[in-house]
């Protein structure tokens, strides 16, 4: 399993574009072949910056959804939003303990 995590910080003026974006993208990302999860989480000391976290079967899934043309079309949406060039990590668990306590 890969996990993704990409953050990205909006210009202030484009926050409520975003949110509009992501609302109307989440459950065709969500739905797409190898997503397991997704989550979209606001950093608390900066309302503009932004993060997914994605968890994914493969890395091959991930890269097959990076190159769908509904990616290449949505990003180019959202990267005119950006303040700043967003970054992007894949990460393998390494240790988790959330079957062990109730969130």
């Amino acid at each position: 399993m890969i996990i993704r995590i990409v953050i990205m910080t909006l210009k202030k003026d484009k926050i409520a574009d975003f949110q509009c974006i992501f609302e109307q993208s989440k459950e065709a990302i969500s739905g797409f072949e190898g997503c397991l999860y997704l989550e979209l989480c606001r950093d608390t000391s900066h309302e503009n910056v932004y993060f997914t976290y994605s968890h994914w079967t493969s890395e091959e899934a991930l890269d097959t959804y990076r190159n769908s043309q509904f990616f290449r079309s949505t990003w180019n949406e959202i990267r005119a939003l950006f303040a700043t060039k967003a970054e992007a990590y894949s990460l393998e668990r390494v240790y988790s303990n959330e079957h062990n306590k109730a969130l």
